[in-house]
């Protein structure tokens, strides 16, 4: 199946330390590109896969599932830890959840995670539906692209494959009823207006993550990463890896 042009997964191999970035839920790695070419230039070791049934047609996601998803995240993070001394994961929205569960599965593993409108909540009433919806509709309308800067366009599906939305209330529960695995340190950006992902989300992780630092994003939407503060974002992970590494950056 043809990717979209910039849906390509990105990897630059650099110092000791490794990041591992997780797009979202019908995104693609064009998402999180630009954080992770400033990671990048930082002398950070980079891995941003493109999960799969993304980036090419929806209607080939809809033959995909959460455990997928996961998997590749996985296999990703599997082999920035045999390349790297020192592992961090980052995501977007859902990838967000998948870097999580990647720290509650991995625990000391794992060095520390950064997540950004982070996704772990059944809070979209359709959604609910989605198990029984998915026998009588492939596709519903989209979320892509809640973006606030002027001229700035998310690739991702203008469509969301019900079968694939079905399988999400499954990993969301999981990765909720082991929040309390989550014992890295965790740097959270929440975007104040995002019409994608509900506070509910955030609101979880501070009340079962103690540990977790609360960034407030006041001029971006849900696709931070691409937004008006994405610079804060970018500056605010690359300090967070600083302080909580215990190997130095390539370039420091």
């Amino acid at each position: 199946m043809p990717l979209m042009p910039g849906a390509e997964p990105y990897h630059h191999d650099a110092g000791q330390i490794g990041v591992l970035l997780c797009h979202g839920f019908t995104g693609t790695p064009q998402s999180l590109r630009p954080w992770a070419e400033y990671l990048a230039g930082h002398g950070v070791s980079v891995s941003l896969p493109r999960q799969p049934g993304h980036g090419t047609r929806w209607q080939e996601m809809n033959r995909t599932r959460w455990e997928d998803w996961y998997a590749e995240v996985e296999k990703a993070f599997a082999d920035l830890q045999g390349r790297c001394a020192e592992v961090f994961v980052a995501g977007l929205s859902l990838g967000g959840c998948l870097a999580l569960r990647l720290a509650e599965v991995h625990g000391a593993a794992i060095r520390g995670v950064m997540v950004v409108n982070p996704s772990i909540a059944l809070d979209v009433p359709l959604l609910r539906l989605a198990p029984l919806l998915k026998w009588f509709v492939a596709s519903v309308p989209g979320v892509a692209n809640d973006v606030k800067k002027p001229g700035v366009t998310e690739l991702a599906y203008t469509r969301t494959p019900v079968k694939a939305a079905a399988s999400l209330p499954g990993l969301w529960s999981l990765v909720q009823a082991d929040l309390a695995k989550v014992t890295q340190p965790l740097l959270v950006f929440h975007s104040t207006e995002d019409h994608v992902v509900k506070p509910a989300s955030v609101a979880i992780i501070r009340a079962k993550v103690p540990q977790a630092t609360i960034e407030e994003l006041t001029d971006s939407y849900h696709v931070a990463t691409l937004d008006n503060d994405a610079d804060r974002i970018f500056a605010g992970s690359l300090d967070f890896i600083r302080t909580h590494a215990s190997v130095p950056l390539q370039r420091d």
